[in-house]
């Protein structure tokens, strides 16, 4: 077993530890960033010690959504080597309790950490001295995405009312729950007939992850034990962003009941951003806008679904407290 397989099985390693909350989406474009940076504003303007990290080193930008033109380090230096100490990378930002770790300046030969490098960047970042640590996700489903959004706590998935956007979402959704269950799977057979299953056109004839449960339940009903166990913890959260219509918020319950319906899963319908030309205003402004427009409309939504998230968290470590 893996390093970062031994991390999924054993899941958050204490409840002291700064809670950890990837941010992916698919495809760029949708707002992950600008996301990001207003949910922990939000928190942070709740007096809780957030640090915001961006994790998209071939497009990085979250450094400019919290008022850092040019940031003096960043988490380049970290994949490089040629800084291992993570918390000498972060930098303060205007926002008091909110601070950063930048991504500019990648290696565009090797943009991307090792899978060991990953697990340890994920390690400390959960050991930094913070109560909440956001993870701006870059684009796609590569393994280091994937990587980043199973081993945080609450990965969010954000997603635009556009086609595109609500595919590769769904392809995201996917690729991640694929990936999280070889990796839970302790049998090679039932890893290799899952890597199988990843390719939806597969001679097995296996399309979906119930079709693919079915099969490991006739050949290995322990595996199958541990194929439900790992549906069960699998549950992404989901924010609408930039909504105009009725039917755009409804999106959201759509996406879940997809997810129940052919992913076997649960996926959680945190909220939507309704569209608002604030947003344009505080992004051209370099600050967030929860703290710019703090009465705008959607700044107001984005608060809702930050507390939601810190009632999430508190719920979460009351039911691990009482088992």
């Amino acid at each position: 077993m893996n390093k970062l397989a031994a991390k999924l099985r054993v899941g958050p390693e204490s409840s002291h530890r700064a809670r950890l909350i990837p941010v992916g989406g698919g495809k760029g474009g949708v707002g992950k960033s600008f996301i990001v940076a207003n949910l922990a504003a939000s928190l942070a303007r709740m007096g809780h010690r957030v640090v915001a990290v961006d994790g998209d080193l071939e497009g990085a930008n979250l450094h400019t959504c919290v008022g850092i033109p040019r940031p003096r380090a960043s988490l380049a230096d970290f994949v490089a080597q040629r800084e291992e100490d993570l918390g000498k990378l972060i930098l303060d930002t205007p926002i008091p309790n909110l601070q950063l770790i930048a991504a500019t300046d990648g290696n565009l030969a090797t943009p991307q950490p090792t899978q060991s490098r990953r697990v340890r960047l994920m390690r400390e970042l959960r050991e930094l001295d913070a109560d909440f640590v956001f993870f701006d996700l870059g684009a796609g489903t590569h393994a280091a995405v994937m990587d980043y959004f199973m081993i945080g706590d609450d990965g969010v998935i954000v997603i635009v009312p556009e086609p595109t956007s609500v595919e590769n979402a769904y392809g995201f959704v996917r690729a991640a729950f694929y990936r999280r269950l070889r990796l839970a799977m302790a049998s090679h057979n039932m890893r290799k007939i899952v890597t199988i299953a990843m390719d939806q056109r597969n001679e097995r004839g296996i399309r979906t992850p119930l079709e693919l449960l079915r099969e490991i339940q006739r050949l290995d009903p322990a595996e199958g034990t541990r194929f439900v166990e790992t549906m069960r913890a699998f549950r992404p959260r989901l924010v609408i962003n930039d909504v105009r219509t009725a039917e755009d918020i409804r999106l959201g319950f759509s996406i879940q009941g997809v997810c129940r319906k052919f992913f076997g899963i649960e996926a959680e319908y945190l909220g939507y951003v309704n569209h608002d030309e604030s947003v344009h205003r505080s992004v051209r402004a370099m600050r967030p806008l929860v703290d710019a427009y703090p009465r705008s409309d959607a700044a107001v939504y984005l608060s809702r679904i930050a507390r939601k998230l810190l009632a999430d968290g508190a719920a979460s470590r009351s039911r691990e407290g009482s088992i």
